[in-house]
């Protein structure tokens, strides 16, 4: 864990993310990465230097019916509280709208009750589990499926709910939170679309890749993360 706190300091204070007197939504669904990035912000809540409140958010999307007793224990401990909201999402985008890629409508549901719950509870940044690997995957989904050069920014402010999105663990590898992770009550997830997505098959894409090509993973997510490495087509037009 250690390792892992030193990698979020280090994101937090290159972008900036914290200021002194922010309340900070954690949205946990209860997975690993949630359950981590939870676990090191209490524990960088008592020594960084801007003092910051957490609270921890979960969006139940089986209306009620997912046990979080443990996961609320666990947080609590932490000195933080625990607001899990139900909904009726599963019901509603597998039994009534029978979604067959679920997932994008799914997210962005979840992200806006997500942050509408936290601005309720008077937050002004969620933070978000989202590590090194989601973001060199989601710069490939869109490559690949969406003609995009794009991922997802470390600090983006939604001018339409005022709430700023953290995401503090992009420097992190998702092995080394799997490591952390098996010691903490992680609630496994549920949702049938889980495995069976884009996403799944970029991860697999990069793993085979990875065999064939040394340390594939640090180098894109350099080239990702360091402006002075840009050298597309805009970047020469400007510079003529």
């Amino acid at each position: 864990m250690q390792s892992i706190q030193g990698k979020i300091r280090k994101a937090l204070e290159r972008y900036n993310m914290i200021q002194d007197g922010d309340k900070i939504a954690v949205g946990l669904s209860g997975g690993k990465d949630s359950l981590v990035l939870v676990t090191a912000l209490a524990s960088l809540r008592q020594y960084y230097h801007a003092h910051f409140e957490l609270t921890a958010i979960s969006i139940d999307m089986f209306n009620g019916e997912t046990d979080y007793s443990q996961l609320t224990n666990y947080i609590n401990n932490l000195g933080i509280e625990h607001h899990v909201i139900p909904t009726p999402l599963y019901d509603l985008l597998f039994n009534v709208r029978k979604e067959e890629n679920p997932c994008s409508l799914c997210a962005r549901m979840r992200r806006g009750l997500l942050n509408s719950t936290a601005k309720s509870l008077g937050c002004n940044k969620v933070a978000l589990g989202h590590h090194a690997d989601d973001l060199i995957e989601t710069f490939f989904l869109s490559l690949f499926y969406e003609s995009r050069l794009s991922t997802f920014a470390p600090v983006t402010h939604l001018d339409r709910t005022d709430i700023t999105v953290l995401r503090p663990m992009l420097l992190v590898r998702e092995g080394d939170i799997i490591k952390v992770a098996k010691d903490l009550p992680v609630i496994p997830n549920k949702c049938p679309a889980d495995k069976h997505t884009k996403r799944e098959a970029i991860k697999n894409i990069l793993k085979e890749l990875n065999q064939k090509i040394p340390k594939l993973h640090e180098k894109v997510l350099s080239a990702i993360i360091s402006p002075e490495r840009y050298h597309l087509f805009d970047n020469y037009n400007n510079k003529k």
